[in-house]
């Protein structure tokens, strides 16, 4: 029996306040960093909205997913890309998934230090403190694409 890849829904208050952070970032106020992302959905076709937080690792810019295999990652793996938007603002950017465990966790480490004290719930008692070893072991769980804007 193969078990279904990790992924946390959102709930209702969570919902509530993506809508808000979507909202603001839309009409050009970002919360520390945020950003509304846009990705082609890969059955509708329509471009899905949803507020994250890109994250500067080592000069490069990437997208966690601290919800897991959440909607927007399956969208990500089929469309290679997306939108960024902070009011008029929009940066359309291509995305590559990380694959090597050992270079994501290194990402993960320095994403969970920076946004921390809002996803750490989201990763299942993993936190910037965690091992070497604990932070490997939630790799799969959490997939970290790089992104390249577009110049």
């Amino acid at each position: 029996m193969s078990q279904q890849p990790y992924y946390l829904q959102a709930d209702a208050f969570a919902q509530r306040m993506n809508n808000v952070v979507g909202w603001l970032a839309r009409h050009g106020v970002s919360l520390l960093g945020s950003a509304e992302m846009s990705v082609r959905g890969r059955t509708s076709g329509r471009m899905q909205r949803i507020p994250v937080n890109p994250h500067v690792h080592e000069g490069v810019q990437y997208l966690v997913s601290a919800r897991g295999h959440s909607q927007w990652v399956r969208n990500m793996r089929v469309a290679g890309g997306g939108e960024l938007k902070v009011g008029r603002k929009v940066r359309v950017f291509t995305a590559v998934e990380i694959a090597d465990d050992e270079q994501k966790a290194r990402i993960v480490r320095a994403y969970l230090r920076r946004w921390g004290w809002e996803v750490d719930r989201y990763f299942q008692g993993v936190t910037a403190k965690s091992t070497d070893a604990e932070l490997l072991a939630a790799c799969p769980d959490h997939p970290v694409f790089r992104i390249t804007v577009a110049s």
